[in-house]
């Protein structure tokens, strides 16, 4: 039996395959950004319908497909945003933090400079600081690492 048999008689197993074909472009190609994903559950749930006899035909399983992912869709759309711009908090394991360096110029709550090992890095007040500003030229120390900016207080 060749391939094109095969699935043509056991959809299931089709639409299982589909579901880790876009599982794996979903994690490898874009990142896990969303699209792919919900169609990738909506085909695993309808291959299990199909499994177990609630649906057959294939207009009625790609119509259920396409409920599935529209519903997973907006059901899901804004708690998975929310999950993936969560983060994982603030870096802690930078061996930058703890380190006494000079600003460059002036730091604020959203922007601004220290030099450390001989390179200006990105910066800005870590928000427990009462100071609204850093002047050029003063010593900081660097609290928190945020991506590539270093979270500075005044010494």
């Amino acid at each position: 039996m060749d391939i094109v048999n095969y699935f043509s008689i056991h959809h299931a197993q089709l639409l299982y395959l589909i579901a880790g074909v876009s599982f794996i472009l979903e994690l490898s190609v874009l990142g896990m950004s969303g699209p792919l994903l919900f169609f990738a559950i909506a085909c695993v749930k309808t291959g299990v319908l199909v499994h177990i006899g609630w649906i057959s035909g294939w207009e009625s399983e790609l119509f259920t497909v396409a409920v599935l992912t529209a519903l997973l869709s907006v059901l899901l759309w804004k708690p998975f945003k929310n999950y993936q711009n969560s983060g994982g908090g603030l870096d802690t394991s930078s061996d930058m933090i703890g380190k006494q360096v000079p600003s460059v110029d002036e730091i604020t709550l959203a922007d601004g400079h220290i030099r450390y090992s001989g390179i200006n890095w990105n910066a800005k007040l870590d928000g427990d600081t009462n100071d609204e500003v850093i002047e050029a030229n003063t010593q900081c120390i660097i609290t928190a690492v945020e991506g590539n900016t270093m979270l500075v207080k005044r010494i």
